[in-house]
């Protein structure tokens, strides 16, 4: 494979000081002017987010991202509050407080600009964006990707020491305007377009990219790549093998359900099943 962008050091190695990584999402609830926001204290929100970190990390993951997952549907990133990256910067400068772990930022949908002014706010190591290169249609409708902008804000906010990583092939949508070109050559724009790491999906939360589309992303790039949903404990020890990370919920869940609180066995049989493959 020829050269596609300058050589970088690996965001994986450089964030958790390992070559593999495990990465818990915590979902938050509703923020206050979503749809499902129920008038909850922002206080008691804060200490849900708290508790998902406490098992998560008890259990033994590496790092987390904080994600506006309860915001459901999401706003394109236009139409996103400023109240949704001052709720983020609250809740993940809490965790950062009372955790020693790296953390991500995922504002949803697609909003790079957002997560890079909350990472740079609460001290955050790297942001996650869905459609980073190219575009597709999602549940919110025409999605473009965000590189152009994002990495200009990154530069403003002097803030070029937060990473980017990128879904290729992102769920929840439909690719047919780039259909003619392979899932290769769009991780190649991925990292043509300056991202830091490459995650892998299935179709949708809880979904796993399967081990071909993996394979065919992994042979398409020379950045870390991470598989981003459907990991569970019977593949993830398969999927580490294939790659530098996973970033996993549903499965951690009470019940194997993206919205329920983080179950602290779960975390631990799923660690205990990625070890060999962490170690190897």
């Amino acid at each position: 494979m020829g050269s596609i962008s300058a050589t970088k050091t690996s965001a994986i190695q450089d964030i958790f000081s390992r070559d593999k990584a495990v990465i818990g999402v915590i979902h938050c609830e509703a923020f206050p002017g979503a749809p499902k926001y129920n008038g909850k204290a922002f206080g008691d929100i804060v200490e849900r987010a708290l508790r998902d970190a406490e098992n998560y990390i008890a259990g033994g993951v590496h790092g987390l991202i904080v994600e506006n997952h309860g915001d459901i549907p999401f706003s394109k990133p236009e139409d996103i509050g400023p109240e949704t990256a001052a709720f983020m910067a609250v809740i993940t400068d809490n965790i950062r407080q009372r955790f020693s772990v790296p953390l991500g930022i995922n504002v949803l949908a697609n909003a790079a600009i957002p997560a890079l002014a909350t990472a740079l706010a609460c001290g955050a190591d790297f942001v996650r964006v869905n459609q980073w290169a190219n575009a597709y249609i999602a549940n919110e409708g025409f999605v473009e990707g965000a590189a152009a902008k994002a990495l200009r804000y990154r530069n403003q906010l002097q803030a070029n020491h937060i990473r980017v990583f990128a879904d290729s092939h992102v769920k929840h949508g439909s690719h047919a305007i780039v259909a003619d070109r392979s899932v290769a050559e769009l991780t190649r724009d991925v990292e043509f377009f300056e991202a830091d790491a490459v995650i892998a999906t299935g179709q949708r939360t809880g979904d796993s990219a399967t081990l071909s589309e993996i394979d065919d992303i992994r042979s398409a790039t020379s950045l870390p790549l991470l598989v981003g949903s459907g990991v569970t404990p019977d593949n993830v020890a398969t999927i580490l093998g294939r790659t530098q990370g996973v970033i996993v919920a549903s499965a951690l869940k009470e019940g194997g359900v993206w919205w329920n609180p983080v179950e602290r066995e779960r975390v631990v049989k799923f660690m205990a099943a990625a070890r060999p493959a962490l170690e190897a």
